[in-house]
């Protein structure tokens, strides 16, 4: 790991039974950048991410996350790391606004809690408990989690799915500052909008490895994102079988 990558997958492979999952991935995201990863699904995306999360561990290779191997990372470790689960992982019968001052309470030096807020306009449904939130709502108040400990690195799974045109401008506003104060972003993302507006980074995987890794200009070419991703996932797709 050099000091200009945070985050650092390398050979990574592993099987669910027999099911290979993962096939030897390699790639780095830099830091203070934004990397958006695509990929059809059952590419890898989110077992690559729990990995770097410490939630899930390979069967061979090595991933370095601030120059630590996540699955035996420290709790101080853990405390500069903000997850952003592709369910969002949120207790259903608490407040939002009461969860986050929680979360908040458990850092030495968290993030401004009511600018957070107010960039997801989470006030408008502070008062509702979580399970009654919309699919949208919930991304929400999972972001600002993810976020709320000003974290140095932070794994966000699909952070705009399923809202609206203005929240998803929001979530990018918001995430593209975080960039700007040093945080280094990874993201997930089946939106080719989402990774031309935000990545600093682009890295497309297919069939359990890196296919395209780059910023956007270089990885689209002269044909575009969208064209690039179905031409090298297809490719990989004709290539299995």
């Amino acid at each position: 790991m050099t000091e200009a990558e945070t985050v650092v997958v390398d050979q990574v492979t592993h099987h669910y039974g027999s099911k290979q999952a993962l096939d030897r991935m390699s790639w780095a995201a830099p830091a203070a950048a934004i990397t958006c990863v695509l990929g059809p699904n059952g590419a890898g995306k989110t077992s690559i991410m729990e990995m770097a999360e410490g939630l899930r561990r390979p069967d061979s290779g090595t991933i370095r996350v601030l120059d630590t191997d996540p699955w035996h990372a420290s709790a101080e470790h853990r405390a500069r790391v903000g997850v952003m689960l592709q369910d969002g992982g949120l207790p259903g019968s608490v407040r939002p606004l009461r969860l986050l001052k929680h979360l908040a309470a458990l850092y030495d030096e968290p993030d401004a809690l009511p600018a957070l807020v107010d960039a997801l306009g989470i006030g408008d449904f502070q008062r509702t408990n979580l399970r009654r939130l919309s699919g949208g709502q919930r991304q929400r108040v999972a972001l600002a989690a993810a976020l709320v400990g000003r974290p140095k690195v932070a794994f966000l799974d699909e952070p705009s799915a399923g809202l609206d045109p203005h929240a998803r401008l929001d979530v990018w506003d918001l995430v593209r500052e975080h960039r700007d104060r040093g945080t280094t972003i990874v993201v997930t993302t089946h939106s080719f909008e989402e990774a031309e507006r935000l990545a600093d980074q682009v890295i497309i995987v297919a069939g359990g490895s890196v296919v395209a890794q780059g910023d956007v200009a270089t990885v689209s070419g002269t044909v575009g994102l969208e064209q690039t991703y179905f031409d090298l996932t297809r490719r990989s797709k004709d290539t299995a079988r």
